[in-house]
């Protein structure tokens, strides 16, 4: 296997023979010397290699192109340059691919807009360098997180005919022929498709994460979820990855002390384990984000009821574009208010109306809340929402006759309230947001290596 650059800068032995390959950043050329940055993307720097004229080739190493990839031998030094402690004096340097004029990523600084029109090439950037490296990391982290905890990782699947009923619009998956589909009373039949019924691509795991948890105890589900809604913002795309887990014999108040402890280790992680990351973030995206993040590492979240919320909103005399009233969802306004300026650090708030609630939330006993929370953060607002789920079977239909929802398609869901039911819980994290929280980037689209939003598959 070859040695990574990052290995190389790490070691650091003065006068060592190394050899490594990458991909050429930039190449300056002068009378007798040729420096070539070169990267492997496992760090965020690279390293620069100095060819002198008595290199074998060396007219040729001088026109070498940005975006070439080379192989590359020589010593390790200590380099005079300002900004970097180590660099590579060339014995040889072998081109494995050429690259001509075209390539579009030149040293001009690219604006992230024109980068998702070249996912395929952005990644050699540093600033998705760092993106891809950090989130490759958190995604570990969250395993780690979950099996120090004695969580089970449960797959629960991506095809399924529940749509967690108002999670989001469905993706259809069928096999009829769509310019003639059979038809019954005008409609699609869909009793002659693949699965003889609808089916989708699921908007969430969470109905069938609930079903493990009261077989386990405590499980998690992290996988790619699509919601196939006409969102064109900073925070939306059609496809993105969900953490959720869900823990049996558990309260709200259960449920908010996991997700507390789950963003606190995350934050720590990034800051210890992506250091590097994290520090040309702070400089080059967000001023300011280590100690954010830091605050946030270190913090005592506030528990904070909606009612109380609503009315510390109404009396602190700001104005906001949306109504502030008892019955009405709070707005990111509202949200980033609470965390900012009436908090000033991470706020649970807990207990909602329950008619903007989904069915499947736990009813309090007043008869107007149930047992939900949202976790809000500062610069973003909401970044987990959870609740306790309804265990009751009687609650539960009572429930869903309310809300008009068929109890039909989800017998096995009643069923499992009818055989050992048990105060269970769980919530919800956006991978996607959770890796714009911590790099300070501020669009979806620039946290997923390709993304998916109306009227963009490419790639």
């Amino acid at each position: 296997m070859r040695t990574r650059i990052k290995e190389i800068i790490e070691q650091g032995a003065v006068s060592a023979p190394c050899s490594f390959s990458g991909w050429v950043r930039s190449v300056r050329a002068s009378k007798g010397v040729c420096f070539i940055v070169l990267n492997d993307g496992s760090t965020v720097d690279g390293i620069q290699v100095v060819a002198e004229s008595t290199l074998p080739g060396f007219s040729s190493v001088c026109r070498i192109a940005t975006g070439a990839a080379l192989t590359v031998s020589g010593t390790l030094v200590a380099s005079p340059a300002a900004g970097q402690q180590w660099e590579l004096s060339a014995d040889t340097v072998e081109i494995i691919g050429a690259a001509d004029e075209q390539f579009p990523l030149q040293k001009k600084r690219h604006s992230f807009e024109f980068l998702r029109s070249i996912a395929h090439l952005r990644p050699r950037t540093n600033t998705f360098g760092a993106v891809f490296r950090l989130r490759s990391r958190i995604a570990q982290a969250i395993h780690r997180f979950f099996s120090e905890h004695n969580f089970l990782y449960v797959h629960t699947p991506i095809i399924t005919a529940s749509d967690c009923e108002g999670a989001g619009e469905l993706f259809r998956v069928s096999t009829l022929d769509a310019a003639h589909p059979p038809l019954l009373q005008g409609h699609p039949d869909f009793s002659q498709d693949f699965f003889a019924q609808k089916a989708g691509l699921t908007v969430s795991g969470q109905l069938e994460g609930e079903l493990f948890a009261l077989a386990f105890g405590d499980i998690y589900t992290f996988g790619p979820t699509f919601r196939a809604e006409n969102s064109n913002t900073p925070r939306h795309a059609a496809e993105f990855w969900m953490i959720e887990p869900e823990m049996a014999f558990a309260s709200l108040a259960d449920d908010a002390d996991l997700a507390e402890m789950f963003i606190k280790y995350l934050c720590t992680f990034a800051l210890a384990e992506c250091a590097a990351d994290m520090e040309f973030f702070d400089r080059h995206i967000e001023n300011g984000l280590i100690e954010r993040i830091g605050r946030v590492a270190e913090a005592d979240f506030v528990r904070m009821d909606y009612g109380e919320a609503i009315e510390r909103l109404q009396r602190s005399g700001a104005s906001f574009a949306y109504p502030v009233e008892w019955g009405l969802d709070l707005q990111t306004e509202h949200e980033r208010y609470i965390t900012e300026q009436i908090v000033g650090g991470p706020t649970f708030v807990l207990n909602y109306p329950k008619d903007i609630k989904a069915f499947y939330m736990r009813q309090n006993d007043d008869g107007r809340t149930v047992a939900a929370m949202d976790l809000l953060v500062p610069k973003v607002g909401e970044i987990i929402g959870g609740s306790q789920r309804e265990e009751r079977l009687d609650r539960l239909e009572q429930r869903m006759a309310e809300m008009g929802i068929a109890g039909e398609p989800l017998w096995w869901y009643l069923d499992s309230r009818r055989w050992g039911s048990c105060p269970h819980a769980g919530f919800g994290l956006g991978f996607e947001r959770l890796v714009m929280y911590l790099s300070g980037m501020e669009n979806i689209r620039d946290v997923i290596p390709f993304p998916r939003t109306p009227r963009h598959c490419d790639f």
